[in-house]
């Protein structure tokens, strides 16, 4: 007579094909941890799925046992809300189908931003990238998605056609217009805590000729690069996106950045961003032609797990006063402020949570916080850089920090949409995401 597994993780390792990590096993020290190391994650177990089964058999698990499960990709925006949890990377459904004609990509759930670019280049398409090539596309959807190509394409989660997902109950459910737009709708930027996307449909787009790249000043120019990114702003078409970067090097000098994309020929670019050619010499200028395989690389940022923390606050405006503001005193220790050009096509009309996105401009501030007296000064810096900004009280959901809630990114009728479709998939808070739905 064989005796059946009766812990959580005996009975994960012979339900899932993926492998199964319970605390104390080598290498769980590493595949437990989300990529912002200062985010702690104590979790009972951690799945790294192979298949949608596998989704499946933990969930159906996870309801059995009353465990919450949350998936992670990558853990690019982990929030602390994984703790107690069995942990599912889902890095592992990998798989990418792209159909040239249809301009339509499925992918899996784990696959990352710069993976999707690369196959979609092939084909002279493009996805809706960010400024990381290793967050997952998934996580992006879930959270709206502020791509270099937003302004002249709207969100990344606009282009979310279909879904596959496990939701709360054990079952897999296909997810598009006609079998459920309501929940379409939610996952279209509403955030990860319905259900568990397994797959996705995404829509891609047409991009023959793209030229992106930064120019690196010197901090003391900053003054003159803020007035070039206001009057390059004032005036860029919806198929130009340009971010100023104040950045403090660890062990280097302070520097200021303009970093561009334009989705278009390289003479137009040239003109638009005119006013930055009447600067000092840069340090550097990689403006260039490019493949959209090579969104990436355009601001280099480190791709590596770090502790950190980040504060995200959308603008009602960029003026000198703001500008000047920002400029004041050394962002030290932060290791970037960055405000990025919205606009465009991101305040059209969208069947998301969060609708028209009618802020113009977005502030990001990120410093290192190995330490919690690390931490605290980082906090402490980016409220005292922020305080006299023209914010608006909102900070996109991708963007979200731990300390925030669903209220502060979206409108209160989808708020209170979301927390009813919480109520019909998810009763029992199974499903854990970076933002919690629930109040």
């Amino acid at each position: 007579m064989s005796l059946r597994p009766h812990s959580l993780v005996d009975q994960l390792r012979t339900a899932v094909r993926g492998p199964v990590h319970a605390p104390g096993d080598p290498g769980f020290a590493v595949v437990h941890r989300p990529w912002n190391l200062a985010v702690a994650q104590d979790v009972p177990a951690v799945v790294e799925a192979r298949d949608a089964e596998d989704v499946r058999a933990v969930l159906t698990l996870a309801a059995r046992h009353r465990v919450p499960v949350a998936a992670q990709p990558t853990g690019h925006g982990a929030s602390g809300r994984a703790a107690g949890a069995i942990l599912l990377r889902t890095g592992r459904l990998d798989e990418i189908t792209i159909d040239p004609h249809r301009r339509v990509a499925r992918i899996g759930a784990g696959v990352l931003s710069g993976a999707l670019q690369r196959a979609a280049a092939v084909h002279g398409l493009t996805g809706l990238p960010g400024s990381s090539p290793v967050v997952s596309v998934a996580g992006v959807v879930l959270g709206g998605g502020l791509s270099w190509f937003g302004r002249a394409l709207g969100w990344a989660a606009d282009s979310l056609l279909a879904a596959e997902v496990v939701t709360a109950d054990g079952a897999l459910r296909r997810v598009d217009p006609d079998s459920d737009p309501e929940l379409l709708w939610a996952l279209r930027g509403g955030g990860g805590d319905l259900a568990v996307l397994t797959a996705l449909e995404l829509r891609l787009h047409p991009a023959p000729a793209v030229v992106g790249g930064r120019m690196l000043w010197p901090a003391e120019h900053a003054r003159e690069v803020a007035a070039a990114f206001e009057e390059i702003t004032a005036a860029a078409p919806d198929q130009l996106t340009t971010w100023f970067s104040l950045l403090t090097p660890p062990g280097g000098a302070p520097l200021v950045a303009l970093d561009a994309a334009y989705l278009g020929q390289e003479a137009e670019a040239r003109e638009l961003l005119a006013p930055a050619d009447l600067l000092p010499a840069p340090l550097s200028d990689t403006r260039a032609p490019m493949s959209t395989a090579e969104m990436g690389t355009i601001t280099g940022e480190p791709t590596d797990p770090t502790p950190g923390a980040s504060r995200a606050e959308l603008l009602g405006g960029v003026d000198a006063a703001a500008l000047e503001a920002l400029l004041a005193a050394p962002i030290a220790p932060l290791l970037t402020a960055q405000i990025r050009h919205l606009g465009g096509a991101f305040a059209h009309p969208s069947d998301s949570p969060h609708g028209p996105l009618l802020e113009p401009f977005v502030l990001y501030a990120f410093g290192l916080a190995p330490t919690p007296e690390a931490q605290e000064a980082v906090v402490r810096r980016q409220a005292e850089l922020v305080a006299p900004l023209p914010l608006t009280g909102r900070a996109p959901l991708v963007f979200l920090d731990p300390s925030k809630r669903i209220e502060d990114a979206l409108p209160p009728r989808s708020v209170a949409r979301l927390r009813a479709l919480k109520e019909h998939w998810d009763p029992a808070d199974r499903v854990r995401g970076n933002v919690a739905i629930s109040g």
